[in-house]
């Protein structure tokens, strides 16, 4: 079938709008009519060949759709469910049997390649395959393909057009509250970073009864949000000599948990400065340059017993996480769709300028 997708041509370069063709569904697969997609900081850094997947190629992985036609295979899913999509995982592995699908052991063909697990791709351009598969999903388009274990059925109350980003920012940081770090009721914690994905870590702890809640974050408007959102405390980098010390001068010992969603060195030592004794740091952040290291003191983290903890789409295991999300915001709790601003699909370049200016907090595009 024909459909328009947003096309990567170049590193650095803006999307392209393009006709392409588009396979039908394979046994395990479903088709989607995308009804909103999440602009995400991975999106533009595989578009710029930080994540190497070859060009051209459709990104898009945050998407939410309506079901139009299912695999052979597909049998408890049926044209007219409304699903998000998500990450792809084998369902074999070990961390899958674990129900911790975001570590597969295949994770990296299977959501980076630009290609399915066989190899192949289910996008021509001018006849020709091109890279799709991301995500499973490359849902920077009308239509999109996914395999039945990376979509996941919501309720079709849900506002189905704002539910794409739950499929990875705002699970990320959701997740890495409430099922990676398992932050408990009480547990003092520091959050860097006041984009999607650290405004949703806030939303998490003030479910899970962290106290106090601290944010770090630059742009003032952001944490006004912030503190909207259930933060008890703010602190503007710019206006401290040190971070570390504003964060001790609210919780004197450190804190329980520091999370970190911006990827910059400074500020990861910062965030593992904050901690207290036996505290633990989730790291979500992706460094601008594959080479950048983090520089840690042996002895100190012995001394204190710090934890340093990678996290993958807040170990989620989609398929129960996100309509526990969707429950939470019908409830008036989790109110993630205050920080989206929606921007037609053909205006994807746009979207792209107020993600890097700061003009938006997460950029949803809708197909035209």
């Amino acid at each position: 079938m024909k459909i328009t997708a947003a096309v990567a041509t170049a590193a650095q370069a803006p999307f392209v709008m393009r006709d392409l063709e588009l396979e039908t569904p394979r046994a395990d697969e479903v088709l989607v009519r995308i009804r909103g997609v999440g602009l995400c900081h991975t999106d533009l850094i595989a578009r710029d060949q930080f994540i190497s997947i070859p060009l051209p190629v459709v990104l898009g992985h945050e998407g939410a759709g309506i079901i139009e036609a299912v695999g052979a295979g597909v049998h408890d899913l049926r044209p007219g469910d409304h699903v998000v999509m998500s990450f792809s995982s084998c369902g074999t592995c070990p961390r899958c049997d674990e129900a911790l699908p975001a570590y597969c052991q295949s994770f990296p063909g299977l959501n980076y390649s630009g290609r399915r697990a066989d190899g192949s791709s289910p996008l021509k351009l001018d006849g020709q395959d091109i890279s799709a598969a991301f995500f499973g999903q490359s849902s920077f388009a009308s239509y999109a393909l996914a395999p039945r274990r990376n979509v996941v059925k919501v309720a079709s109350s849900a506002p189905i057009e704002m539910l794409g980003p739950l499929g990875c920012g705002i699970q990320t940081g959701a997740g890495a509250i409430l099922r990676s770090l398992k932050c408990p009721a009480g547990s003092s914690l520091a959050i860097f970073g006041g984009g999607t994905v650290g405004l949703s870590a806030v939303m998490a702890a003030k479910i899970a009864g962290c106290h106090p809640i601290i944010v770090v974050e630059p742009v003032e408007a952001r944490r006004m949000l912030a503190t909207e959102f259930g933060a008890t405390h703010v602190i503007d980098p710019k206006a401290e000599q040190s971070v570390p010390d504003a964060v001790r001068q609210i919780a004197p010992a450190g804190v329980d948990f520091a999370f970190e969603s911006s990827g910059l060195v400074p500020v990861v030592e910062a965030a593992l400065a904050s901690l207290g004794s036996h505290g633990t740091l989730g790291i979500v952040g992706v460094p601008p340059k594959p080479e950048d290291a983090l520089s840690i003191n042996l002895a100190s983290v012995i001394t204190f017993g710090h934890q340093i903890k990678g996290i993958i789409e807040g170990d989620s295991d989609i398929e129960t996480f996100i309509p526990y999300l969707v429950d939470l915001h019908t409830a008036g709790k989790f109110p993630f769709d205050r920080m989206i601003r929606t921007f037609p699909l053909s205006e994807i370049n746009a979207a792209v300028k107020a993600h890097h200016d700061g003009s938006c907090i997460k950029a949803v595009l809708i197909p035209d």
